[in-house]
């Protein structure tokens, strides 16, 4: 009686835990079919931001050199082929292009694939022509270039494709390969199962036999630890997503998140991406050999990659194609035709998540004023920028091979010199190039943005402006004072200004002083002015940051970035109007839908005749003053205008300029702020020089307010002249404002009528 209730109780216990076991599985069966359902359901991908360069617009008219286009075209990675038939080649002939563009999806609608004729007279595109219809063409784009994205912490890069989207060999060549039973299994495989636990039992390790569908969810659920309860876990995974989803939405799922290659610190998924980066052209275009080359890659994309390791890739490629041929998915034909075919890989360097870093941490500042963080890193947003990539190449290759050439030269350690650009187009204030350091790739310290260095005589503008907004009291012909000067404020020791020749040069013209960057004349004129009346001109120029009210803030004493002097100089090459830097022209949703535009935002802030003389006096400074050598890279035809600044110590180098097209700004110095032995017009003038030498920019004529008038000034003396003086220059004025006074060497001046009167009665 004893045993049978012991047998009754041991029954007992092992039903209720049986019941138990039961209702936990299901609980955890119930909790995993949630989280199926919940993530599969939902967004599944976290889609990074792409970001485009501005696409080259093709039109009658256009100033656009044979060269510069074949440049543009590189660059894009079209090809040149002998009878341009495909999208994204050319063929060049002379002054005539042939052109098979690529499609693609812009802001203002979508741009099919056009063949284009283009014919150039010198340095102007003179007639487009659609190849097939032989009509003009007032307008076409090239592809933009994609320059990066903003992409998802772990850095996951994928393009999302549809089922009908991919090639019937890629999907026949993942049956023949990784799960030949795909359409008949309810998610696992039985055999296969069986038959990894049989090898694991053995000690060969925990093994797979994995259908697709469990790949899918060992790569979109799980982590990627090799266990028994993980295994466990996928199996019933894969067998509620089989209940709940078609085979053709899981085969759609797996092809858009299956790991396929790294680049750099970008992972590629999906093989939408992979078509692009292994062979330059969307997945519904490869052959048969690229497709078996792709699924050749799902088992171990570093152990097989085409590009490091192509003997295994050819070798694993050709044995996709035998089991495609085995399980009769190709003919013998197509299986000989493809094993002879080369690994068709396109040969260039991975280029990481951006091309341009620095460009691209600009975009995402100013894309955070207008959405969240999360969005930017996971909406698959085309954003399109102002970068304009030949004015980029131009300002990295001046840069860097600069440097090296003033390290030598100034005897400092070699990589020591550190630099940063900013290119501006002077009307719209779209940002063209931003170089932000010596490591154009280098994704960290972005110098253009961020480094805060003192400017020194970049400020200088501010105070002659400020002047010149006071015609009833200064002009360019003002006599300005040179001489020793001690500045005595309460609290605070004596300032006593240098000039940088060390010697002091007594009456100056105003336009002088400031073309020669003169010191101590500038200093005491904005002293006379009122230090926090510079200050707001700065402030009314563009620059956001508080400047200290203190006098040596007139020399530079203050530290900005080059991005806050391109604003304020930006500000003066538009003519006085306030145009707010910006690097992004259009956003748009991952499916082309546009989202917000960028429009061209101006404030006049400075009225038009002191805009004018200001930029007179600066044509003055490259003319004839600290920047004079500039003619040894640019015609002095050009007419550029621009103002040099050194700093204390010479740690400091900068050049701020600007053209009839472009602002640039140069800054040169070390990150540990040691001397650089350097001055504005000794190093970042060279680097400034060198990369407009290789834009072909346009010459700088403002155009004359109607209150401007051209009067003959006698330098010395500041006051009128006539031919009769041999110094004489022409100067603008502010009409009424130019001197009534005529100079001692003009005929019609007093002192030289009487001694005239004198000749003529002793004659």
């Amino acid at each position: 009686m004893l045993d049978k209730f012991r047998e009754f109780a041991t029954r007992r216990r092992l039903r209720l835990s049986l019941l138990l076991l039961a209702l936990l599985l299901s609980g955890y069966t119930l909790y995993l079919d949630h989280t199926v359902r919940a993530q599969f359901e939902g967004k599944r991908w976290a889609l990074p931001a792409r970001v485009y360069a501005r696409p080259l617009e093709l039109y009658p008219g256009v100033k656009l050199s044979p060269a510069q286009l074949t440049t543009e075209l590189a660059m894009l990675d079209y090809r040149d082929a002998g009878e341009p038939q495909d999208s994204g080649s050319y063929r060049r002939q002379n002054d005539e292009f042939t052109i098979v563009t690529r499609p693609f999806v812009f802001w203002d609608g979508a741009q099919p694939v056009l063949s284009l004729r283009a014919d150039f007279d010198g340095d102007r595109l003179s007639k487009l022509t659609d190849i097939k219809n032989d009509k003009p063409v007032t307008l076409a784009r090239l592809d933009p270039l994609l320059i990066g994205g903003i992409y998802p912490a772990h850095n996951e890069d994928r393009v999302l494709v549809r089922l009908s989207e991919i090639p019937p060999n890629l999907i026949n060549g993942l049956l023949a390969v990784e799960d030949r039973k795909f359409y008949s299994h309810h998610g696992i495989d039985p055999r296969g199962i069986a038959r990894a636990l049989f090898t694991t039992l053995r000690g060969g390790g925990v093994q797979g036999g994995s259908t697709l569908t469990q790949q899918l969810v060992k790569n979109f659920f799980l982590t990627p630890a090799r266990t028994l309860r993980r295994k466990f876990t996928e199996m019933i995974m894969a067998l509620l997503l089989e209940m709940h989803y078609s085979k053709g939405e899981i085969l759609e799922a797996y092809a858009n998140e299956i790991y396929l290659g790294q680049d750099g610190n970008r992972a590629i998924h999906g093989f939408g991406l992979a078509s692009h980066f292994y062979f330059d052209q969307p997945l519904s275009r490869i052959d048969l050999p690229q497709a078996a080359l792709l699924v050749g890659l799902v088992r171990g994309p570093s152990f097989y990659d085409p590009r490091h390791h192509p003997k295994r890739a050819l070798a694993r490629r050709n044995l996709v194609l035998q089991e495609m041929l085995d399980q009769h998915f190709i003919t013998p034909a197509q299986f000989t035709a493809a094993r002879s075919a080369s690994l068709g890989v396109v040969e260039k360097a991975p280029k990481g998540t951006s091309l341009y870093p620095a460009f691209v941490e600009l975009v995402h500042r100013q894309l955070r004023r207008d959405y969240h963080e999360e969005d930017l890193r996971s909406d698959g947003l085309q954003i399109f920028t102002t970068l304009d990539p030949p004015v980029q190449l131009a300002a990295e290759r001046a840069l860097t091979s600069r440097l090296t050439q003033l390290e030598k030269a100034r005897h400092v350690p070699p990589h020591a010199l550190e630099g940063a650009i900013v290119v501006t187009n002077t009307q719209s204030g779209e940002v063209q190039a931003l170089v932000g350091g010596r490591d154009t790739r280098y994704e960290g310290f972005n110098r253009a943005l961020d480094a805060q260095r003192s400017i020194g005589s970049l400020i200088k503008p501010a105070i002659y402006l400020t002047a010149l907004e006071q015609p009833e009291s200064y002009t360019l012909a003002t006599l300005l004072d040179d001489s020793p000067l001690v500045w005595r404020a309460q609290g605070a020791n004596d300032w006593t200004p240098r000039n940088y020749d060390l010697k002091f040069h007594g009456q100056v013209p105003l336009r002088t002083a400031l073309a020669e960057s003169y010191n101590v004349s500038s200093a005491r004129l904005g002293l006379s002015l009122g230090v926090q009346n510079v200050i707001d001109t700065v402030h009314r120029l563009g620059v956001d940051r508080d400047l200290a009210p203190y006098a040596s803030s007139l020399l530079g004493a203050d530290s900005l970035s080059p991005m806050d002097v391109a604003q304020m100089y930006e500000t003066l090459a538009s003519g006085g109007f306030h145009v707010p830097l910006r690097a992004i022209r259009e956003v748009m949703t991952a499916d082309g839908q546009p989202l917000q535009h960028f429009p061209l935002s101006i404030k006049q802030v400075v009225e038009p005749a002191p805009a004018y003389l200001i930029t007179s006096a600066l044509q003055e400074v490259v003319r004839e003053g600290t920047a004079s050598g500039m003619s040894n890279y640019l015609s002095t035809d050009l007419h550029i205008a621009g103002k040099t600044g050194t700093t204390n110590d010479l740690r400091d180098s900068w050049f701020a300029g600007y053209t009839g097209d472009r602002l640039g700004v140069v800054w040169i110095g070390r990150d540990d702020n040691q001397p650089i032995n350097m001055t504005g017009a000794g190093g970042a003038m060279t680097v400034w020089g060198a990369m407009m030498a290789r834009l072909d920019p346009e010459p700088l004529v403002p155009p004359v307010p109607g209150n401007i008038e051209q009067v003959s000034i006698d330098p010395a003396t500041g006051l009128r002249a006539d031919d009769n003086c041999p110094s004489a220059v022409s100067l603008p004025f502010i009409r009424g404002s130019a001197p009534t006074a005529t100079a001692p060497c003009a005929a019609s001046s007093p002192g030289r009528s009487i001694k005239n009167w004198f000749q003529r009665l002793f004659e």
